[in-house]
């Protein structure tokens, strides 16, 4: 206890520095902007930003900011979710069920308060969760070989794959390609040149900005513009915004059942805040005494999914910050931050660069309370801001995506990268195919191949040292679970389709 209590205020002392609560509002800001705007999400605006982090000279302060994007945009999403039933993040289309219905009634203002005192709740008990579970994490991940770590990649891009929405084959494939796309640059090893067809600049790899905001960003501008409609804000005046002492009964449960279930789902690959929030709403309608109020304006219907959403975030810090395995796009990105800063995510993260790591952490808690401030107040901005047509937001958005990508590395290719990932995005999103996987396995695969390949040198090339060393085996061993859990009911529905066809 006294070590945390130490650790905790190492990081306080970080975080309360003048620049770092500037940067600290500002990542919070900016998260709660990007959360209201629809399409323009947090995994395009930190790629954007990333050559401007890359000039910071603390990657403290770096962390912190984006961090405050990340789980600002949770906030933000849940605004136009409820006044417009419009969700600025995937992971508000729940709350968007119940809220929008409440701001029908004419209690937007109860909704609103509900969704801001469960985030807040919630964000600071998660900021606990990772406080006390991330160094005994760090700790046993020390003993990680090259055999574990690989086998741990593995697992976490089968268990995304398994989570990811749509077709299980099609999320399969998009690790694949961004596995391949990965391999792009000089060998690790024996420095040949790989999928580079003579081109000079490619030698370093693909830079990952270029990819993130060209499969991402670019690509969902494309999207949008294509299904451009009107943003009529239903709510502009904002009336009686104290919860009751009803509903304060009411949603005391579902914030404490959302912020454990979101704390749980957040370090799992694939998880974080989308599947934090539909499983709290499935809970609390399973456990509700009236389940017939859900979906015409259940207050429970906010509470729950809110906290487990802003949990969720946060906690899928710890797999980020303890093993240098992101859980979604959002932190991979974050971890192309961390590693443009001269940072290697991992477990010694947290012994080399403790300022860093407890900085951010108690960020977090600085962070939530400046969120619960800000956001309130100035509702009626939001809400103003979403009548601004996209054709006037979207030139601007391209515009400093492009200066970003080509200011990382002052190379052209790095253009010609944005403009084809961009393409190749929105053409997956035609296909069905979510870039989500792509982007995780791109982050990953150089890590999956040195590992691999350690492991290989040091067992003189024997595969079975994957699984004769206990951990790498139970690892792969979940893996291979997981798969069967998806695959065999799929099989099981094909063959009784073509029984019943023949």
């Amino acid at each position: 206890m006294s070590d945390l209590l130490a650790n905790l205020g190492l990081g306080l002392s970080v975080a309360l520095s003048l620049q770092n609560v500037v940067f600290c509002f500002l990542g919070v800001l900016l998260g709660t902007l990007i959360g209201v705007l629809p399409g323009v999400g947090p995994v395009a605006t930190i790629a954007m930003l990333l050559p401007i982090t890359a000039t910071f000279d603390s990657p403290a302060t770096a962390m912190i900011m984006l961090a405050g994007i990340y789980y600002g945009a949770q906030y933000g999403g849940s605004t136009t979710a409820i006044l417009m039933n419009m969700p600025g993040e995937p992971s508000s289309s729940v709350t968007a069920i119940d809220g929008y219905k409440l701001a029908r009634k004419g209690r937007a203002g109860p909704a609103l308060a509900t969704a801001a005192i469960g985030s807040f709740f919630a964000g600071t008990i998660a900021t606990i969760v990772i406080a006390v579970a991330a160094p005994p994490l760090a700790r046993y991940a020390l003993k990680f070989g090259p055999p574990e770590y690989f086998s741990l990649m593995v697992m976490g891009l089968i268990c995304a794959v398994a989570l990811a929405h749509g077709s299980v084959i099609k999320a399969l494939g998009m690790v694949i390609l961004g596995l391949l796309f990965g391999l792009v640059g000089a060998d690790i090893f024996a420095g040949v040149d790989r999928f580079t067809f003579g081109i000079r600049e490619l030698t370093d790899g693909l830079n990952f900005a270029a990819v993130a905001v060209g499969i991402f960003g670019i690509a969902e501008i494309l999207r949008n513009l294509e299904n451009e409609r009107a943003r009529d804000a239903m709510v502009t005046k904002i009336t009686g915004l104290m919860p009751t002492k009803d509903d304060l009964k009411r949603i005391a449960a579902p914030i404490l059942r959302g912020t454990a279930l979101g704390s749980l789902l957040g370090v799992l690959p694939g998880g974080g805040s989308i599947l934090a929030a539909f499983a709290a709403y499935t809970v609390e309608k399973r456990v509700s005494k009236t389940p017939e109020e859900f979906g015409q304006g259940a207050i429970q219907g906010v509470a729950g999914p809110e906290s487990a959403n802003n949990a969720g975030a946060q906690t899928s810090f710890i797999p980020m910050l303890t093993l240098g395995v992101p859980t979604n796009p959002v932190l991979a990105v974050m971890m192309g931050a961390m590693i443009l800063q001269g940072i290697i995510p991992g477990p010694q993260v947290i012994t080399r660069n403790a300022d860093l790591f407890w900085g951010v952490i108690a960020s977090m808690w600085i962070g939530n309370a400046m969120l619960v401030i800000l956001n309130l107040p100035l509702i009626g901005l939001w809400v103003r801001l979403l009548t601004i047509p996209y054709y006037v937001l979207f030139p601007a958005i391209i515009a400093f995506a492009a200066i970003g990508s080509y200011s990382i590395a002052s190379n052209e290719y790095d253009l010609y990268a944005l403009a084809l990932f961009g393409g190749l995005g929105y053409i997956l999103v035609r296909l069905g195919c979510e870039p989500a996987p792509f982007l995780l396995g791109f982050v990953l695969g150089p890590q999956m191949e040195e590992h691999l390949r350690r492991a290989l040198i040091i067992s003189r090339g024997d595969w079975s040292v994957f699984l004769t060393r206990p951990l790498s085996a139970t690892l792969l061993g979940i893996a291979a679970v997981v798969l069967l859990i998806v695959f065999v009911p799929q099989i099981a529905r094909k063959r009784a389709t073509v029984f019943q066809e023949d």
